[in-house]
C-alpha cells in the first residue's frame, strides 16, 4: 500500500528524471553523484509504501525497509565520521543493535536517514584528488581512500537495491517504475538519443 501522498500524486512511468547524467573526469564528483542518486531511489521507493510497511519483514529471516535503513545509518555514521583520521568501525558502533528495533514512525526513520547521509556528504565535500591515495583503516584493514569510498558505494547500493525490491513487492500494483518500464526501452532510448531524457 502507498501513502497518501504516493496515493494523490498522479501516475508517472519513472522517477529518476531529477538527476540527469553530467560528464566529468572526476572520481570524487562521480562518487557524490551516485551517492545521491542511490539516496533518492531509496527515498523514491519508501514513499511508495504504507508507514505500516516499512517494518514489514517478509519471513523471520528477512530484514524490514526500517531496518534497513537503520544498518545503513549505523554504517555510514560509522565510516564516514573522522574519515581520513580514524578506523571507520568506530569503538562505539553497536552493529548488531542495527537488526533489531528499528524507529516505529516514518518521520523518525527518515530523520536517521537524513542525518546519516549528512555525514556521508559532509566527509566528501572536502576531499580531493590528493586525498585518493591516502591510507585509511576499517576494522585495522588499509585501504586507500579510492577503495573505502569504492566499498561504500557498492555497500549503499546493495542495500538500497534491496529497499527498492521490498518497496515494489509490497506496493504491489501501485508501484511506480523508479527505472525504464517494462515494454518501453525502445522508447526510453529515444528519448535519450534526443536529449528528453537521462540514463541516470
Amino acid at each position: 500500500m502507498r501513502t497518501q501522498a504516493a496515493l494523490a500524486r498522479p501516475p508517472a512511468r519513472m522517477h529518476n528524471r531529477r538527476m540527469p547524467l553530467e560528464f566529468t573526469t572526476s572520481y570524487l564528483k562521480d562518487s557524490a553523484t551516485l551517492l545521491r542518486y542511490y539516496k533518492m531511489l531509496g527515498e523514491k521507493a519508501m514513499a511508495q509504501v504504507s508507514d505500516s510497511n516499512l517494518l514489514t519483514t517478509l519471513d523471520a529471516e528477512s530484514n524490514s525497509i526500517a531496518i534497513i535503513v537503520k544498518h545503513l545509518a549505523g554504517n555510514m555514521v560509522s565510516r564516514w565520521t573522522d574519515f581520513l583520521t580514524t578506523d571507520g568501525e568506530k569503538p562505539g558502533r553497536d552493529r548488531d543493535a542495527e537488526f533489531i528495533d528499528p524507529p516505529p514512525t516514518r518521520a523518525e526513520l527518515l530523520a536517521m536517514w537524513d542525518a546519516a547521509w549528512k555525514v556521508v556528504f559532509d566527509s566528501i565535500a572536502p576531499l580531493t584528488d590528493e586525498d585518493l591515495s591516502r591510507t585509511i583503516r576499517i576494522r585495522g584493514e588499509a585501504h586507500s581512500v579510492m577503495q573505502a569510498i569504492n566499498r561504500q558505494v557498492a555497500h549503499y547500493a546493495y542495500h538500497i537495491g534491496q529497499i527498492v525490491f521490498l518497496a515494489k513487492f509490497l506496493a504491489s500494483g501501485g508501484w511506480t517504475s523508479l527505472s525504464v518500464p517494462r515494454g518501453e526501452s525502445a522508447e526510453f532510448n529515444a528519448r535519450v538519443a534526443s536529449g528528453k531524457a537521462s540514463q541516470r
